[in-house]
């Protein structure tokens, strides 16, 4: 019986404030408050809000056989309680039906695991603490930023408890394998690995509302016949895309919260295929091979690489500079300094100083502040200078 697994990865990244060389030494508050609060209201509006109203319809209908998984950022999650208590109590009445699953994952989006493991274990730990006080959950699932992967990361996974952790089906990983089943990671005894199928998923998060692409219009009955034909093909189909493709990627005039509704309807009219969340499917399944993947792979750009956030000499710059204040920051035992230097680790900041082009088009556009990476990298690093300058400064008054 194939299972169909739908996760949605839920982000709203703090944008940074227009900080020039002249603020340095001068303004120590780097986030752009007011656009930020405007972000969030109108992705709670278009986005959030409708789409988990879907959910819980989609829930009830069809009694427990309509089952989800959210991977939420816990920058998002403090922003919610800041600010949309509304959007966070609706998550709440979808964790209370039991038919939802939330996953780990680093609390601010970054990129630690490649540059510090003490500091993406603190945040994840920090992430599985929020999900258990806001949603009574434990998560057994672990999705990493942006899907980025390795057999190294997968065994830190094993070890700090997880069951599950999720990877891109990249096809340089699967050579004649197919993402349509559940793998073992290399090197683990008990973790399972769930691979995203980037066809699937990626017809909905960046091509539904295309005119000119050759299956336009999508609709729900369609995408389930594809699906459908997957039959005698592997054991899940996995569906990972970003929540803001719902309403904010494709606004609601194209379609797309219908589509949604009408999804379920369509797939489950086959007996033969089921909802279920990651750690259900890692329960059910039992692996079909064992996996080695020794290049870290992403779900980022056709070349499923780092190159999206770690491609260019800029992008290097800056995180270099960033993680290299490590220890000075620590050494501070100053919580509102830790919280900015985390808040500097968002994966976003470096993916704004990209200088490759959006091989899956222009959907991420909308979403970046900048008029040119060589803007967000000097912006940045101005930020960068008056941080660690503001952090030696109370290092030596406290000395």
């Amino acid at each position: 019986m194939p299972s169909i697994c739908l996760l949605f990865h839920v982000n709203k990244p703090l944008w940074l404030k227009h900080y020039t060389f002249f603020d340095i030494d001068h303004d120590h508050v780097y986030e752009d408050a007011e656009r930020n609060l405007n972000n969030l209201h109108r992705s709670s509006e278009t986005c959030y809000l409708p789409a988990n109203r879907i959910m819980l319809d989609l829930i009830k209908r069809y009694k427990g056989d309509f089952r989800v998984a959210f991977s939420i950022t816990g920058v998002l999650l403090d922003q919610f309680e800041k600010h949309r208590v509304d959007v966070l109590e609706s998550f709440k009445r979808l964790a209370g039906t039991g038919c939802v699953e939330f996953v780990s994952e680093t609390y601010y989006h970054s990129l630690a695991y490649l540059y510090s493991v003490r500091e993406f274990k603190e945040q994840v730990i920090l992430h599985k603490k929020k999900i258990k006080t806001l949603f009574g959950q434990t998560p057994k699932t672990l999705r990493h930023t942006e899907l980025i992967y390795n057999s190294a990361l997968a065994k830190c996974a094993e070890k700090m408890g997880y069951h599950v952790i999720l990877a891109e089906g990249a096809d340089k990983i699967l050579g004649w394998r197919s993402p349509n089943y559940v793998y073992r990671p290399s090197g683990c005894k008990n973790l399972k690995l769930l691979l995203r199928n980037y066809r699937l998923s990626d017809d909905i998060a960046f091509h539904f509302s295309d005119p000119k692409w050759t299956e336009h219009p999508f609709l729900a009955n369609k995408y389930a016949n594809r699906i459908h034909s997957m039959n005698d093909t592997g054991d899940v189909i996995n569906l990972f895309m970003n929540y803001e493709t719902f309403g904010e990627h494709h606004p609601h005039e194209t379609g797309i919260f219908d589509f949604l509704h009408l999804l379920p309807r369509e797939i489950l009219t086959y007996a033969d295929f089921r909802f279920q969340t990651p750690s259900e499917i890692a329960r059910d399944c039992n692996p079909v091979d064992e996996l080695d993947v020794e290049d870290y792979i992403s779900w980022a750009d056709a070349e499923r690489d780092l190159d999206a956030r770690l491609g260019n000499a800029l992008q290097k710059d800056a995180i270099d500079a960033l993680y290299g204040m490590e220890s000075k920051v620590r050494r501070r035992k100053d919580a509102t300094f830790l919280r900015t230097w985390r808040m500097l680790q968002a994966s976003d900041h470096f993916f704004y100083m990209r200088t490759r082009g959006l091989a899956d088009g222009d959907i991420h556009k909308h979403s970046n502040p900048y008029g040119s990476p060589y803007d967000a990298y000097i912006n940045y690093m101005n930020i960068i200078d008056d941080f660690s300058g503001y952090l030696g400064k109370k290092e030596e008054r406290n000395s």
